[in-house]
């Protein structure tokens, strides 16, 4: 059974930093795109963030380019979300996400299948 578990998420003023973790089981032997999204209260997850299998693709959102970067360790079968300058804007739930891709990324979120169940981000002003 696949699990994604998110860790990191917590309180912090804007500017700060905080790296977000993704503890993935069930996926041994299986090429996966990992993603990160966000939720903002009454609205649709959106794309943060996805690496591909090789890492040899990334794409982020516009909103989070040159502040935040995804990185995965495949022996470890984790993934990172390094949130640098951040802004009360970016307070939100972030969810980590897979898919069964061998390689290349997706940026929609019905596109993955597993979900971690979500770490909040705060940041205050």
């Amino acid at each position: 059974q696949v699990q994604l578990v998110e860790s990191g998420g917590g309180l912090v003023q804007a500017g700060d930093s905080l790296r977000l973790s993704c503890a993935a089981s069930g996926l041994t032997a299986r090429k996966y795109v990992m993603g990160w999204f966000r939720q903002f209260p009454g609205k649709d997850r959106e794309f943060v963030a996805a690496k591909s299998w090789t890492g040899i693709t990334t794409s982020y959102a516009d909103s989070v380019k040159g502040r935040f970067t995804i990185s995965r360790d495949n022996v470890k079968n984790m993934a990172y979300l390094q949130m640098n300058s951040l802004k009360p804007e970016d307070t939100a739930a972030y969810y980590c996400a897979a898919a069964l891709l061998p390689s290349g990324v997706m940026t929609r979120a019905q596109e993955y299948g597993y979900w971690g169940q979500g770490t909040q981000v705060t940041v205050s002003s």
